[in-house]
């Protein structure tokens, strides 16, 4: 079942990525813009797409991205990013805390990596304190840069109705995303 999921996402995150953009969300892209689609996943849990352009080669934002130490850099939630095993498949584990307005929530995740080289990484939850999560990153040549585009769909182990978690994604995404192509762009 989770395997098959996968697939639906993946297939997804392809079908979505392979769109003709038009003229003029490809200048929105390279000035800057973080585009979004969202969707709900679940009674209480979201989905989302984010594309950004990051002008530098596929190759170097590939290198970096698949760095998961430096994800603490990319992403100000994430505390922890440690490879535990490599392979075929990597076991990677974070950890992350989040505030809120009268609380602070602190979840931690062991995700099984499968890499694509120089194209995609996808992340499927082994383990944490998630319902369910899988992701993938996507990396496409668009002019004298990089397309990328995350996929996300995750369900807390906490009951928040979706419609507050897919605002939450389209609040705090743009920016995250934001501070990873200045990370990767300053290197």
């Amino acid at each position: 079942m989770a395997n098959a999921n996968h697939k639906s996402m993946a297939n997804t995150t392809l079908a979505v990525s392979d769109m003709l953009w038009s003229q003029d969300k490809q200048k929105l892209l390279i000035q800057g813009e973080v585009l979004l689609q969202t969707r709900s996943h679940t009674n209480w849990g979201g989905g989302v797409t984010a594309w950004m352009y990051v002008p530098l080669i596929r190759s170097h934002v590939w290198q970096q991205i698949t760095d998961y130490p430096r994800w603490v850099q990319y992403f100000p939630d994430i505390t922890k990013s440690e490879v535990i095993s490599k392979g075929d498949v990597k076991r990677l584990y974070q950890a992350a805390q989040k505030a809120f307005l009268f609380f602070t929530a602190q979840v931690e995740i062991y995700l099984n990596v499968v890499e694509v080289l120089g194209q995609q990484v996808h992340f499927r939850m082994e383990k944490g304190t998630f319902e369910d999560f899988q992701a993938s990153l996507e990396l496409k040549d668009m002019g004298n840069g990089t397309l990328l585009a995350y996929t996300v769909q995750a369900t807390p182990n906490i009951p928040i109705p979706s419609i507050f978690i897919q605002q939450a994604m389209n609040l705090e995404l743009p920016a995250n995303l934001s501070k990873m192509r200045q990370v990767l762009c300053n290197k």
